[in-house]
């Protein structure tokens, strides 16, 4: 085997070779002279005295535009999640390309490579003679004049610049000679292995395949430091013809070729004839294992919708450019390193977790997303959605680059009603005004007529509003934590009417919540419009609509944002924006860019931390290793149903709906399984019990944070109870239940009702609610027919009666 030279002594066949190449350049006449001593010198060196003027004009700037690399996007734990790449290349050190690769290139590119100065004269003369004799210019470029093409065509690539394009591609022989200038400039800065390994990291291996190591990746599934001589052999064959010598489409074609490349390094003293023998008798075949790179969101399987938005917030971002058009050629090009928030085993969770209820392109037609935000940084830990990421398909009828977790502004929808979900924003606004979670207020259905609304912000937005129940059914008066618990809308209506209704969408936007439809020029256009009015802006989200029928969830809202808002409860009242990502790393592992969220105390700590006691209450939201609070929501006809919850250390937001469209869910099989009504505890609750159980398996279970000021019960008030006495029966329990009492009565007789009530139990002021027991006469009629027998039998029979009502 050979040793490899490393000195750059000229021989004498160089120098003779130089001088008949200086004689012939002459005879073509004095204007080439110029353009071709340099060459001539390369070749002679630099100990040809006569020559070393012609050095002086020789470029000093050879700092190419440094290669396309692909960019990786990483989950938080370091997982690839996806490449971005305008040419699959990974850039590498000489230490991370294997032996075999080297030497099989020079041994097939140009086996004088450790000789010459950058410039082969017998190579440039035959090339030459050939252009003049009218032949096509071919051959006679070295590897360092390889690497010059390919460097200035891919400064041209990257600027997007056609004339520089041409420029490295032209076959003239003016291209060849300025090639040669920069390759003796190149060869007199940099070491041959420096030019050997920019060579190998530059050219191209494979139809999509640039450098060396991503062809490693993709032909044979390992790094380019790991081939074997036959796999070293084939790489290096591939420079000539990528399509035509492609392993994967002519494993024939390639066979042939790799064998002869192994022949050169035999004959040139690479191998020896054991290491040759070996592997020729390789088949080609045995060798592949073909691994494609993932390229862009659409190869991001469960990540690429969370990856969509990603690379919609980077290329907003002043991180990767001033332009758009500068970002996404970073982006592309830059060989970036993108470190993500997602975090693997929260993504595998979420996907199982809603897929498990209803799966992609389910019968129900249905389409369900889950989001997870960390309260207190804003990192998004998994966003994902049972629906395939492209175009919809006659088989992927549900297929859509709509992410369904966030807005327009960030590659999404227009959000969806929320239901439910909102009225947090009502019970924060209530504990903010001093109010207390056990005050007891009416459920039952009636009109809130327009003069009793407040609204200071809007006040034109107001009208009569008559709210049904429907989760939590009527139950008179009852507390706040009960009215949350079973989510009953009078009740929080009531509360709503006891409030400003402008404080309420106060709250709403100062935790996060917003609309996913954007704002236009439009909106603005009309100066009494509710966008003009809340001084929005264009490209924005379009600000909330603020009346009454909002506290129960009117508003189409987008799920990112309403786990946002549940996640500044979870940070005692730190609101803090959503991100992507963390950071951007150059190729070289730099730190180009961090991308800080930004928090603010949204509302007060105690305030937020007795909501959290409230909302712990709601048995939907019970996890059984650790604390959890939520609240269910669901909208009219169960078209849209929904569940966020959080614990310390996730806030999540479930929705499941029709992405096209209102469309009711009741009455309808989701995984094969019947519902009939469906509400936000029927299948978001249980995909988020689901998630954040397996998500959180593993990490502490940390307790809520308890208010420095308890919430206790108020002292009740009391109100004037109706006096009755002397009121036929009827009478008196119709005006004592309206005025909020409960009523039973004693000595009354079955099926008679028109006794005159005697006494009464409770009189003046006593709590609403309390139980007011009559004492009520028998008719006179009555008394003088009936035996005692039967007055003391139906007397016990009237107690029971008046017991029930």
């Amino acid at each position: 085997m050979r040793e490899v030279l490393t000195e750059r002594n000229v021989t004498v066949g160089q120098l003779l070779g130089a001088c008949m190449l200086f004689v012939l350049l002459c005879a073509t006449g004095g204007a080439l002279l110029a353009a071709t001593a340099i060459p001539v010198a390369a070749a002679a060196g630099a100990t040809t005295n006569a020559l070393t003027g012609l050095f002086e004009d020789l470029p000093t700037d050879i700092d190419f535009t440094q290669p396309s690399q692909q960019s990786t996007l990483l989950s938080a734990d370091g997982a690839v999640i996806t490449r971005f790449y305008a040419e699959d290349r990974i850039v590498v050190t000489s230490e991370q390309i294997s032996t075999f690769i080297k030497n099989a290139a020079v041994a097939v590119e140009d086996q004088r490579f450790y000789q010459h100065n950058g410039v082969d004269a017998q190579g440039i003369i035959g090339a030459i003679v050939n252009n003049i004799t009218g032949g096509n210019l071919a051959g006679g470029s070295t590897i360092t004049q390889q690497y010059v093409k390919n460097a200035l065509l891919e400064e041209g690539r990257i600027a997007g610049d056609q004339e520089k394009i041409d420029a490295a591609t032209k076959t003239t022989l003016a291209r060849k000679l300025n090639e040669a200038r920069y390759a003796v400039a190149l060869e007199n800065k940099a070491t041959k292995d420096q030019i050997l390994t920019s060579y190998l990291n530059m050219a191209q291996f494979g139809p999509s395949q640039w450098g060396v190591e991503s062809a490693s990746l993709y032909f044979f599934g390992k790094h380019a430091k790991d081939v074997t001589l036959a796999q070293g052999a084939t790489l290096a064959a591939l420079t000539q013809a990528p399509n035509y010598w492609n392993p994967e489409k002519n494993p024939q074609g390639a066979q042939e070729r790799r064998d002869m490349v192994l022949s050169k390094m035999l004959e040139q003293g690479y191998i020896n004839q054991a290491q040759h023998d070996e592997a020729v008798k390789t088949p080609m075949k045995d060798e592949l294992k073909i691994t494609p790179s993932k390229n862009g969101c659409a190869a991001a399987g469960i990540y690429a919708h969370y990856c969509a938005t990603t690379v919609n917030e980077l290329l907003q971002s002043d991180l990767l450019g001033k332009t758009s058009a500068e970002r996404a050629n970073r982006l592309y090009r830059g060989g970036l390193s993108i470190s993500g928030t997602v975090k693997t085993k929260d993504q595998k969770a979420a996907y199982d977790a809603l897929t498990g209820r209803i799966a992609v392109n389910d019968a129900s037609g249905a389409q369900a997303s889950l989001v997870s935000v960390e309260p207190g940084t804003g990192k998004i830990t998994a966003m994902t959605q049972n629906t395939n990421y492209g175009e919809p398909t006659k088989d992927d009828p549900s297929r859509t680059t709509i992410n369904l977790n966030v807005g327009q502004d960030q590659g999404g929808g227009v959000g969806f009603q929320s239901g439910s979900t909102f009225k947090v924003f009502t019970l924060v606004t209530w504990l903010a005004k001093n109010h207390s979670s056990y005050e007891r207020v009416n459920t039952r259905p009636h009109l809130f007529a327009a003069s009793t609304w407040t609204n200071s912000c809007f006040p034109d937005q107001v009208s009569d509003y008559n709210p049904q129940n429907a989760e939590g059914g009527s139950i008179g008066y009852a507390t706040v934590r009960t009215v949350t618990a079973q989510s009953v809308n009078v009740g929080y209506t009531e509360m709503a009417n006891q409030l400003d209704l402008c404080d309420i969408w106060k709250t709403a936007n100062a935790m996060g919540v917003r609309r996913g439809v954007l704002t236009t020029e439009k909106d603005l256009s009309d100066k009494d419009s509710l966008a003009s009015k809340a001084k929005a802006q264009a490209g924005q989200p379009l600000p909330l609509v603020s009346v009454p029928a909002m506290v129960l969830g009117t508003n189409s809202v987008t799920p990112l944002s309403t786990a946002q808002a549940y996640a500044t409860l979870a940070a005692d009242g730190k609101r803090c924006e959503p991100i992507t990502f963390t950071d951007v790393k150059d190729a070289s592992g730099k730190i180009i860019g961090t991308n800080k969220t930004t928090c603010t105390q949204a509302i007060n700590s105690d305030v937020a931390r007795q909501a959290t006691s409230v909302l712990q209450g709601v048995a939907a939201a019970g996890l059984s290793d650790r604390p959890s609070a939520g609240k269910t929501g669901t909208t009219d006809d169960s078209k849209n149903v929904w569940f966020a919850g959080y614990t310390p250390q996730r806030a999540t937001a479930v929705w499941v709906g029709h992405k096209d469209g209102d469309r009711t869910l009741n009455y309808t099989s989701f995984n094969g399984v019947y519902y009939g009504e469906v509400f936000g505890s029927s299948i978001p609750a249980p995909i988020y019990r689901t998630y954040m159980t397996n998500a959180l398996s593993g990490e502490p279970a940390l307790q809520f944070n308890q208010p420095t000021k308890a919430d206790t019960p108020p002292e009740p008030p009391k109100i004037d109870v109706p006096n009755v006495v002397g009121m036929k029966y009827t009478e008196a329990v119709q005006r004592l239940r309206a005025a909020g009492f409960s009523v039973t009565a004693k000595g009354t007789l079955e099926g008679n009702q028109d006794q005159t009530v005697l006494k009464q139990s409770v009189t003046g002021k006593a709590e609403e609610g309390t139980t007011v027991d009559l004492l009520v006469s028998m008719p006179p009629e009555t008394s003088t027919t009936k035996t005692p027998e039967k007055k003391s039998t139906t007397g016990t029979s009237q107690k029971s009666t008046g017991g029930n009502n």
